[in-house]
């Protein structure tokens, strides 16, 4: 067989695509995806050693990552203790409110469904808070009454949305109406809770990593490995729920269950990021939209969108500890004076036929 036969026997490649074989092993990769994935983790490292070196004491990048890998430096203590564990709980926050408004996007097929838009975010933050201003809990349980907030909202926003299917501007609608009402029932706790209580949520309402450590880390790092599993499975169902009724009825498709699974999934994550470190309004509205058009695919890539999340939070915090300093303003802050004109012009451009 000559190599022009084999050339024509060969599969053709969708185009931007290339083979990688490992072994018996080959599989497809989409080059300007994975260009873009190495740039933002190579960014995100680089953030993350600024981040640590930049405080009331400036720290040499060699011993940072000395103290990274684990070798001694007499730096150990400033970065190792007090440096590290709000940078990890900054990383780990992005990249799951990323995950999750790429989710919730997906399945509503509208870049405005993010979780603080729609109302998942309030729901975890309405149960945090009236924990908090109650005395009710620890800062440890936060993260897992944040869960249970942000759930029971998705599933009041989910029945109302329902009518033989979810529609998506139905779904967006119905979870604007639910934000609103969920910030007022957290503006009312905070209003009839004790002062000191309520003065420590207002401070938390506005998405801070002032403070955070380990405590706050752990359970989020461990519910995030839980999850994990369930957003590799995404990563493929996104397929299904990019089919239109019709089609996957016609291929046999559960697509039902497959927009359950991943609003379920978003839900968690958007709440437990919420837990750690308060409401960090549109790193969930920006990411997955910046990470698509970046990759120039047809879904919303989910690994740059949590690269990109990530990166988001740390440069947004380091930004807020620097900017003013001594005063150092909570990362929330940042990241809704980027994105508040952001989804303005998002807004302006649907209304004038522009995509999205």
């Amino acid at each position: 067989m000559t190599a022009a036969d084999t050339a024509r026997e060969a599969p053709a490649r969708p185009a931007g695509y290339g083979l990688v074989r490992r072994g018996r092993a080959s599989f497809l990769v989409h080059r300007r995806s994975a260009a873009v994935t190495a740039v933002l983790a190579a960014a995100l490292a680089a953030a993350v050693v600024a981040a640590l070196s930049l405080g009331e004491t400036a720290t040499a990048p060699a011993e940072v990552v000395k103290v990274l890998l684990g070798r001694p430096s007499p730096d150990e203590l400033v970065v190792g203790t007090l440096r590290l564990p709000r940078v990890v709980v900054g990383l780990l926050v992005g990249a799951a409110l990323g995950v999750a408004g790429g989710l919730i996007q997906t399945v509503a097929r509208n870049p405005l469904a993010s979780p603080e838009i729609i109302g998942v975010t309030h729901g975890a933050a309405a149960v945090t808070v009236g924990a908090m201003t109650f005395g009710l809990t620890s800062y440890a349980l936060l993260p897992y009454l944040s869960v249970a907030g942000g759930v029971l909202a998705a599933a009041l926003i989910y029945v109302f949305a329902w009518r033989r299917g979810i529609h998506a501007a139905r779904f967006v609608l119905i979870g604007l109406g639910f934000s609103v009402a969920l910030r007022s029932v957290t503006q009312l706790f905070m209003t009839k809770g004790d002062f000191l209580a309520a003065q420590q949520a207002q401070v938390w309402m506005t998405g801070s990593l002032n403070g955070r450590g380990w405590e706050q880390a752990a359970p989020l790092g461990w519910v995030l490995l839980a999850v994990l599993p369930a957003v590799l499975w995404c990563s493929r169902a996104q397929r299904e729920v990019a089919l239109d009724d019709d089609t996957a009825t016609a291929l046999g498709v559960r697509l039902g269950r497959a927009r359950l699974g991943l609003t379920a999934t978003g839900v968690v994550l958007a709440s437990v990021a919420t837990g750690a470190a308060g409401p960090v309004d549109f790193v969930a509205l920006l990411s997955p939209q910046i990470a698509r058009r970046l990759t120039r695919t047809a879904r919303i890539p989910l690994l740059a969108t949590a690269l990109l999340g990530a990166l988001t939070v740390t440069l947004g915090d380091l930004l807020a500890r620097r900017l003013f300093a001594p005063v150092e303003l909570p990362v929330g802050v940042l990241t809704a004076a980027i994105g508040a004109p952001y989804l303005i012009w998002l807004i302006a451009r649907s209304r004038t036929g522009g995509g999205a």
